[in-house]
């Protein structure tokens, strides 16, 4: 019995490295590096130290076990931690090219008409126990509502609705020099990677925000709308992203945030008294056109929330689009929520290494999103036929894109791990509330289902 378990995890492993390797042939990841300048000085190649890095995981060993005291790895612990940490590597343009060309790969699965999006937000690179690592700062964690010793990771991904594609991102301290525990420790010259990310480190959300855009449409990421959280939701910052993409995010109600309706400036919530409400139980509750300060003209669709009789509100700037549609596009947020829970649970983001420098906090969490990409690469595969071929890719039909009611259940998620949060209700009451919500929606969906197949002459079972 033990034979054959050691025979089938052998077999798993040589499949698992087989797989690996066509991902890093198809893509061409040694050439991509050679590109971005990451190259061989002396000794290993950088491709087969990075291969040695991004097996960890899979393998079940951290940086240590798995390079420091392995001897079997071919090259020491001095020329990984070189890969890393050098201030020259410039692996943000390995990070383009290589979504870049996965997104184009996916594109060619999937029908022009079908809506693509980018999705930015941010979220806690939690290091609580360091204290000697360049560039910590205190940051506010807005789930445990606390401060933590750590950095903010913005992210920018893309997503077609069935897979999520990380594409750039920025590791923040804090602009706030008061909040920021250590500061920057290596002279560098302006002109190389290293320096530019640690300028970066230290620039506020709203400018690193715009240029990732900027640099991944000029990269041909073909995408038809910018999602956001309600965190970005300002006027100015909408106005300028607009320019480039059109924009769909949630809207918060906050005083400093106020909406033209009529010739009268008015904050969200009192927006949502002057608009007539639909009857019955409409998912849509009420949409508008107004202006935001600047001039900037936005949609707001408020979004019934059926369990606390409160509403969500969300902003388009593309007027033409259809409620439902907003409410339908928007549900693709959820792809990088999931995108954070598996890069730092199963991925390995904060765990794995324990670098004080931050050129190699840059390069490891570079190849912790080629994890993902790759993983999410394999799940395509396997869930997408048109992958086996041209055959199959004229005989099947795409993956199907989000649906409406899945776009409601992902806002309620997000709904819930914000009422999680406040540690106001227990686990059972939360569950009890998506059974009662989701409920009432699949009956919603059946009657109307049956209405429309009594329309068509159909009988219904």
């Amino acid at each position: 019995m033990e034979t054959t378990s050691y025979f089938e995890a052998q077999q798993e492993a040589k499949q698992l490295q087989s797989r690996i390797a066509s991902f890093f042939d198809t893509f061409t990841i040694g050439t991509l590096l050679n590109t971005s300048g990451i190259r061989k000085l002396k000794g290993t190649t950088p491709l087969v130290i990075f291969q040695a890095i991004f097996m960890l995981p899979f393998q079940g060993a951290n940086f240590y076990r798995g390079i420091v005291l392995n001897d079997n790895v071919g090259f020491g612990k001095d020329a990984a931690y070189e890969l890393l940490a050098s201030p020259k590597y410039n692996w943000r343009t390995f990070m383009l090219k290589l979504s870049a060309l996965v997104c184009r790969y996916y594109d060619a699965l999937t029908n022009d008409d079908r809506v693509k999006v980018l999705i930015a937000d941010d979220s806690v690179y939690d290091r609580g126990r360091s204290k000697k690592v360049e560039l910590l700062a205190r940051i506010f964690d807005h789930n445990s509502r606390r401060y933590l010793n750590g950095f903010k990771l913005l992210q920018l991904g893309w997503s077609d609705g069935a897979s999520f594609v990380p594409l750039d991102f920025a590791l923040r301290s804090s602009v706030a020099k008061k909040n920021r525990l250590q500061e920057s420790t290596k002279e560098l010259d302006k002109r190389c990677c290293g320096s530019k990310r640690r300028k970066e480190a230290t620039t506020k959300t709203p400018a690193l925000l715009e240029e990732m855009v900027k640099r991944v449409l000029a990269r041909g990421v073909r995408a038809d709308y910018l999602l956001l959280d309600s965190w970005f939701c300002f006027s100015g910052l909408i106005a300028r992203l607009s320019k480039d993409i059109p924009v769909i995010c949630m809207a918060k109600d906050l005083k400093s945030v106020l909406y033209c309706h009529k010739n009268v400036h008015v904050r969200l919530s009192e927006l949502y008294k002057r608009l007539r409400k639909k009857p019955g139980l409409a998912k849509v509750l009420a949409s508008t056109v107004v202006e935001m300060k600047g001039g900037t003209a936005v949609k707001v669709v408020f979004v019934r929330h059926r369990n606390t009789r409160k509403w969500l509100a969300l902003l388009s700037t593309d007027l033409e689009l259809a409620d439902e549609e907003i409410v339908r596009i928007y549900g693709k947020r959820w792809d990088i929520e999931v995108f954070f829970k598996m890069a730092k649970q199963h991925l390995n983001l904060e765990r794995e290494v324990q670098l004080r420098d931050y050129d190699g906090l840059i390069g490891h969490t570079t190849i912790v999103m080629t994890r993902y990409i790759f993983l999410a690469f394999e799940q395509r595969h396997y869930d997408d036929p048109r992958t086996l071929g041209s055959l199959f890719h004229a005989c099947c039909d795409e993956v199907a894109d989000i649906s409406l009611l899945e776009s409601m259940k992902r806002l309620l998620a997000l709904v819930m791990d914000a009422i999680r949060s406040t540690g106001e209700f227990s686990e059972q009451i939360i569950s009890s509330m998506i059974d009662v919500i989701m409920g009432t929606a699949v009956d919603i969906l059946n009657s109307h289902q049956a209405c429309t197949a009594v329309l068509n002459g159909k009988t219904v079972k």
